[in-house]
């Protein structure tokens, strides 16, 4: 741990019992995970910032910033991803949104919104050393308080779910459409974070 993380964690360690379980594992999620490129790396300290300095740092009413966590749905198998259109920003994304006090714990958010928003019940996490664990974290501007309100800061968590071959998507009444896209044929309204998220699963999942 560096000194900067040490520094965090101490003051995480104030702040622990106010901000619960699923805080705490998120600390720890983005202490463990050390990613291989400089600007994911001081994107993880600005997340452990964040937490640090905010109890409440999980949660939308946290503003003007507050983790979220996402998933990249594949069927490896088919060499292909689930994507949304999602109606608020009218681009195709991941499967993913705010964190809930019903959950477990950072994996288990990004999970539960992947099963949600997919219609998939046997979607399986990426682990490593069999614990499901973060490949890409992504901050980008949002309305989620409304589209006459401020913008607020999405710091968001990714995750690779993996589905069974050949499973069927379900359309939930929080996407416009839902489709399987085949890794080299995105979808044109679809942003350079989720390209780079897609190339990653595609890497990580063969």
């Amino acid at each position: 741990m560096t000194a900067t993380e040490t520094d965090l964690a101490d003051a995480q360690q104030d702040d622990a019992p106010r901000g619960g379980a699923l805080h705490a594992d998120a600390v720890r999620a983005l202490t463990d995970w050390r990613p291989a490129e400089p600007e994911q790396d001081r994107l993880r300290l600005d997340y452990l910032r964040h937490l640090a300095e905010q109890p409440g740092g999980m949660y939308r009413s946290c503003l003007p910033a507050h983790i979220t966590a996402s998933a990249a749905v594949v069927d490896p198998a088919a060499g292909r991803v689930l994507l949304t259109l999602h109606p608020k920003v009218g681009r195709w994304l991941q499967m993913g949104g705010h964190c809930e006090p019903g959950d477990g714990d950072l994996a288990a958010a990004a999970l539960r919104e992947a099963t949600e928003e997919s219609g998939i019940p046997d979607l399986a996490l990426l682990t490593r050393d069999g614990a499901p664990v973060p490949v890409k974290l992504d901050r980008h501007q949002v309305r989620c308080t409304g589209k006459d309100r401020p913008e607020n800061t999405h710091l968001d968590v990714q995750y690779i779910a993996v589905a069974p071959p050949g499973a069927q998507a379900l359309i939930s009444e929080e996407s416009l459409d839902l489709r399987w896209f085949d890794y080299d044929r995105l979808p044109e309204l679809t942003d350079q974070s989720v390209r780079d998220l897609v190339a990653r699963a595609r890497e990580l999942t063969g």
